[in-house]
């Protein structure tokens, strides 16, 4: 989920809230706060923590919440999780330390330190686009951090189908595609759904994919996800991050959002043009 900001660039509880119970009434079961497309790296601890109390408080039982609590240091990543433990979050969101490339050992050490930090379950992002190679996530550490009693999940985005597909058959991790275009592909190997950016803007839609698939209609989830390539395709192909193309539709659709933080820059009136246009043809 975005995180909605006041005009003057301030957080908007009162937004996200709103957007959570659009969000959730439109067919998403889980919500993520606090990850990238939540712009976590421009808002304050407080901040994290009052938009998971905010969130909590609208949604009550009705959605998991997971709270994004990744940072590039295990000690401030450790306090993050005690205090969405404390507002309510259901589970965790933790990345691998970023820039500092610590090496695969310290990164275990780093990912089971904050796993051990709270009792809430707690799901591995592995992205190395963003953490770096030197920090991915190799098959053998999944394998190993697997056996911890609460790591539960993995949010795929490393784009590497044999790792994710023998991690996957050797343990009962709950895998989500953590990038749009795999949601299906991902879902046939055995994924368990999606942690999707288009669906701030399409909630309905990429829900509509992974149900066809469960009910046993393969082919139609497949029409259902060409259908959606354009946008996903407009929102996360190009220069301009999730964040910002989330947020470019959701203002168009009046729905909370609001402005991106820098060093993030606004979605000028080209794209989010053709972000609109490749919406209505995902609601086709």
């Amino acid at each position: 989920m975005i995180t909605p900001f006041r005009t003057d660039g301030g957080l908007d509880p009162d937004g996200a809230q709103r957007l959570a119970v659009h969000l959730v009434g439109e067919g998403c079961d889980g919500l993520v706060l606090s990850g990238t497309t939540g712009e976590a790296p421009t808002t304050t601890d407080a901040e994290k923590e009052t938009l998971i109390r905010a969130v909590v408080e609208a949604v009550g039982d009705r959605a998991r919440i997971t709270a994004g609590v990744g940072t590039g240091d295990t000690r401030h990543s450790t306090e993050l999780a005690r205090t969405a433990e404390r507002a309510g979050a259901h589970g965790l969101l933790v990345a691998a330390p970023a820039y500092s490339c610590p090496g695969r050992e310290a990164v275990a050490h780093h990912l089971r330190t904050v796993a051990g930090a709270t009792g809430l379950p707690v799901m591995l992002y592995d992205i190395p686009g963003r953490t770096g190679t030197g920090t991915a996530l190799a098959a053998d550490t999944l394998l190993r951090l697997a056996e911890h009693p609460r790591v539960a999940g993995v949010k795929d985005c490393a784009y590497d189908l044999m790792k994710t597909a023998k991690v996957l058959a050797a343990t009962d991790l709950a895998y989500y595609a953590g990038c749009d275009e795999q949601a299906l592909p991902l879902r046939a190997i055995g994924a368990v759904g999606c942690v999707s950016t288009v669906a701030n803007a399409a909630p309905r839609e990429v829900r509509a994919v992974l149900d066809a698939y469960d009910a046993g209609d393969p082919a139609g989830a497949t029409r259902r996800y060409l259908r959606l390539v354009p946008l996903i395709e407009t929102m996360m192909g190009t220069e301009h991050p999730g964040a910002v193309t989330a947020k470019a539709l959701l203002n168009t659709l009046g729905l909370p959002a609001g402005p991106v933080r820098a060093p993030l820059l606004a979605a000028g009136p080209g794209i989010t043009s053709a972000l609109a246009k490749a919406l209505k043809t995902a609601q086709r």
